[in-house]
């Protein structure tokens, strides 16, 4: 007796929806509606205003969000342990304060300044993270503490009146000391043109990108991010890492309170107040770009540069100044529907 072979033909697999083209273009839109939305806007300012196409308009624009950009990238790190630091701003006027404080008050020069802005924002991240780590606060509430903290002491510390060259003080003398010329050209000053607090945006953002893409530090941060308790079991301080990322984002926030200190030349007590919105929005804008959906550094960058765009374009059409904080808050809602709506759509 012979025995028949199974002659059945399997069945094609059908072809998976993902493949679609309604798919395709809802992930080109993910993935690459940001950047596009950010260059039709450029286009648009620059073929629709003259001045805006200027190379000086260009550098002021980058000039203007670098503070924002900076303290951005320090709110990056935070959201990649999954937290959120509400202090850069605080943060950043008070090395405003230490500043002027520093070279006004007690005479100093300007690399005195810096090493003490530098090191005021590294204890700030420091009480950070012992209210975090140490004594397992949340992070939001945490930093905003921190925030009011700063705020209040950085009063007390200038006895509540901004510092400038020349003031009489409280016990009648004279501040004996100036903002020094070298310190001033941390923001006023270029190098083959460009200004150096653009110069340092750019070189902060490329140390912040192989230090979270390229190092095994900046692999265990997002790890901890996506998930604590298991980067725990795998044998990460998990501790000590969410320290270092609030440590490094209040050392960020204070060269942004050297750039500011440089640019107004005095100890503003107000200053840096209205950085904190602008960092935080950059940040949570970058999630969105490459369709990423978690905290990048290049998308914070670009997320800077948009807002400049969009501050720069409406200031040259003589929109307004309050109207840009409707279109800033429209574009960071366009960003979190990129982030999350879309992103979920695509991945359900």
């Amino acid at each position: 007796m012979t025995t028949s072979q199974s002659t059945e033909v399997p069945v094609k697999a059908a072809i998976p929806p993902a493949t679609s083209t309604a798919v395709r273009v809802q992930n080109a839109v993910i993935k690459y509606g940001f950047i596009f939305v950010t260059v039709a806007l450029f286009l648009y300012f620059a073929l629709s205003e003259g001045s805006f196409r200027e190379s000086a308009t260009l550098l002021d624009t980058l000039r203007y969000v670098s503070v924002a950009a900076i303290l951005g990238l320090g709110v990056t790190l935070t959201m990649a342990v999954g937290g959120m630091d509400m202090s850069v701003g605080a943060v950043a006027g008070l090395g405003v304060s230490v500043a002027a404080q520093t070279m006004v008050v007690h005479n100093q020069i300007g690399t005195v300044a810096i090493i003490a802005v530098l090191a005021a924002g590294a204890l700030a991240g420091l009480l950070n993270a012992l209210l975090i780590v140490v004594l397992k606060i949340p992070d939001m509430l945490a930093t905003l503490g921190t925030m009011f903290v700063i705020q209040g002491s950085k009063l007390i510390l200038v006895d509540g009146q901004s510092i400038t060259p020349g003031m009489t003080m409280s016990d009648g003398s004279t501040a004996p000391g100036r903002f020094t010329a070298g310190f001033l050209k941390i923001d006023r000053g270029s190098v083959l043109g460009i200004p150096i607090s653009v110069l340092i945006f750019g070189g902060l953002t490329i140390a912040a990108w192989v230090f979270l893409a390229r190092t095994r530090w900046g692999r265990i941060l997002y790890a901890i991010g996506a998930n604590p308790e298991a980067s725990r079991l795998a044998g990460i301080r998990v501790g000590a890492y969410r320290a270092l990322a609030y440590v490094i984002s209040g050392v960020l926030a204070s060269v942004g309170g050297l750039i500011l200190a440089s640019r107004i030349g005095q100890g503003d007590v107000s200053a840096g107040t209205s950085q904190l919105l602008e960092a935080v929005a950059v940040a949570l804008v970058g999630t969105s770009v490459l369709g990423r959906g978690r905290p990048n550094v290049w998308g914070t960058a670009l997320g800077a540069v948009l807002i400049g765009i969009i501050t720069t374009g409406l200031t040259i059409k003589g929109l307004p100044y309050y109207t840009q904080d409707v279109v800033e808050g429209a574009v960071l809602i366009l960003a979190l529907v990129f982030s999350f709506t879309l992103s979920k759509r695509r991945t359900a």
